[in-house]
């Protein structure tokens, strides 16, 4: 177990946020919730507290800079310090490209590649000036292969590693010791299928999903790892799958 640290997550009210919320407040974390129902988010940090954490949060929409500007500035007035920051919020919109759903692709522009932008953009000042820190961020198996239906949301876990990777590189090169994790889940089960908005490939994905899909809990875990490991290492990528998934 690590020693107890400050997280703040996005997307922290339900799948991996919310399970990865629950599972490190055993560890005595001190977490920082991010989200757009506050409903959701006192439910979690309810969660958080009667695990054995400390939670706080913000409402945030991470399309917007100001609201994940200022949900780390509660993280440093609240505890002092960012030492996770995890890159959660996500959606996963599927659908043809001679569709053209247009709404469908800006929105995961702004969710999947803004959004973890707009984090490190946050976060970052502060890793420098404590010289330590840690981003986690979500990317998928679709960051790895794409297909058909898939092109926009791939494109946009492909940025994610992409961008994890650059940043990994100045971190190392200006001697921040601040590490850079990537994660990469293949079938999870979450409501992360509700965002898919064609239904035809969403009947498809559903009844793969059914078929391999393992508990969320299985990515908490992996992140959890990635945190505990001695702080002069990192897990740079992680690619987890359902043991039967072949993709």
């Amino acid at each position: 177990m690590s020693k107890s640290k400050v997280i703040v997550i996005t997307g922290a009210t339900s799948g991996i946020g919310e399970a990865s919320a629950k599972l490190l407040a055993k560890d005595g974390h001190k977490l920082v919730l991010g989200a757009r129902r506050e409903n959701k988010l006192q439910e979690v940090s309810k969660a958080v507290e009667e695990n054995g954490g400390q939670a706080i949060y913000g409402i945030t929409d991470v399309t917007k800079d100001e609201d994940v500007e200022a949900l780390a500035k509660l993280a440093v007035e609240k505890f002092g310090r960012i030492d996770v920051w995890l890159n959660n919020a996500g959606i996963m919109p599927q659908s043809l490209l001679s569709q053209k759903k247009i709404l469908d692709w800006d929105n995961t522009i702004d969710i999947n590649i803004k959004g973890v932008l707009y984090g490190i953009g946050a976060a970052l000042p502060y890793m420098e000036a404590q010289k330590s820190g840690q981003f986690i961020n979500i990317s998928s198996v679709a960051g790895h292969v794409a297909g058909p239906g898939s092109a926009v949301y791939s494109a946009s876990k492909y940025a994610v590693r992409a961008i994890s990777e650059s940043l990994r590189q100045e971190m190392a090169q200006d001697k921040s010791n601040v590490r850079v994790t990537v994660v990469s889940p293949g079938a999870i089960s979450t409501n992360l299928l509700n965002s898919v908005t064609d239904n035809k490939v969403k009947a498809g994905m559903e009844q793969f999903y059914d078929a391999f899909a393992i508990p969320v809990d299985r990515v908490a875990l992996t992140i959890k790892q990635a945190i505990d490991i001695p702080e002069d290492a990192a897990w740079n990528e992680v690619i987890i799958r359902p043991t039967a998934q072949q993709m």
